[in-house]
């Protein structure tokens, strides 16, 4: 029992619970179908994207690209049907969005692998390289009015509907989307040689490459599978906004980030968990959407994220050093 208390993932349920309770009794609205599908809906883009920075994390590297990533793929994406196809089906779209997210991942894989560059340093170049390629070069125009039909199919797509007092709630199907993708991550985590190396490189690189993986290769997987993934959000972005504005998306990085740090992954490298980070994500969407039920301005929200991050991330990080000690100890004795 105690073991499972120390869990970071069993602390960020219990906060998740504490902070839910505390929106629901103040403000019933909390608990209705309606807002319960708005914060799934909202999880959508944030949860795909933490799945990528889960991997990056785990393997000791930091990536704040994949933003920029998703915004590129999306436009691109957006403008290639509009030139060639306007009614060509989503998942084509879906399809180019991960190709093109997938090249712009291997290009930090290209500098991250073969030059041995810090990975932040990196990818903090290539976020800006991205952007700045995209509103310069493909276009910084907002495309609303003249968005494919098959984007706006998918924005009004339910799965799940339940009659309200006012209206009804909807589920969006891509909910599904993001679940798939999570257990396709778990899998390659828990089950493949693929996912050790990525723990195993977070844990120590040079002891990996003595285990006898390729590190080279597993670093292009990594960021060109984070890439990919981008790429997926990115159009799952846009086609739940039902258009294509450049200067979305970029800027949530933190956000993000948080999230998976916040359901138990080592900035450091070698530890972290799907699990821990979809209730990372829930944490955060939940904060961000629903502080304001309860009173608490939009300005302050962002204050009340950051000390929910303090605390999440500070009280496992106190319990593993006092464990350490602990283990010092009685090894001194």
């Amino acid at each position: 029992m105690k073991r499972l208390l120390r869990r970071n993932e069993t602390l960020v349920a219990i906060t998740l619970v504490i902070l839910c309770l505390v929106i629901g009794f103040n403000n019933p609205t909390f608990f209705t179908w309606g807002n319960i599908f708005v914060l799934l809906r909202g999880s959508i883009v944030t949860g795909i994207f933490a799945m990528g920075v889960l991997i990056v994390l785990i393997s000791g590297g930091i990536d704040v690209s994949f933003t920029a990533i998703g915004i590129f793929a999306l436009y691109s994406t957006v403008k290639l049907f509009l030139y060639f196809d306007p009614n060509a089906p989503i998942w084509l779209g879906f399809l180019i969005a991960a190709t093109i997210g997938l090249g712009l991942g291997l290009i930090n894989a290209f500098f991250i692998a073969r030059f041995k560059l810090p990975t932040l340093i990196v990818t903090l170049g290539t976020l800006s390289m991205f952007h700045g390629f995209l509103l310069f070069t493909i276009g910084n125009r907002i495309i609303r009015q003249d968005i494919p039909p098959s984007l706006t199919a998918f924005a009004r797509a339910t799965v799940i509907q339940v009659p309200q007092t006012r209206g009804t709630a909807s589920l969006h199907p891509a909910i599904f989307l993001m679940i798939a993708i999570a257990i396709m991550v778990w899998l390659l985590l828990k089950y493949t040689m693929l996912g050790r190396g990525i723990y195993a490189l977070g844990g120590a690189p040079e002891a990996a490459e003595r285990a006898g993986f390729n590190v080279t290769r597993i670093q292009y997987f990594i960021y060109g599978f984070v890439g990919l993934l981008s790429g997926i959000a990115g159009m799952t972005f846009g086609a739940l906004a039902r258009q294509a504005n450049p200067q979305d998306i970029v800027g949530m990085e933190l956000n993000v980030i948080a999230a998976v740090v916040l359901g138990g992954a080592y900035l450091t490298g070698g530890r972290g968990t799907v699990i821990g980070t979809l209730l990372g994500v829930a944490l955060v969407v939940i904060a961000n959407n629903s502080l304001i039920l309860i009173g608490v301005p939009t300005v302050w929200q962002r204050v009340v994220i950051g000390l929910i991050i303090l605390v999440g991330t500070g009280i496992p990080a106190i319990q593993e050093r006092r464990a350490g000690q602990r283990a010092s100890g009685l090894t001194e004795m």
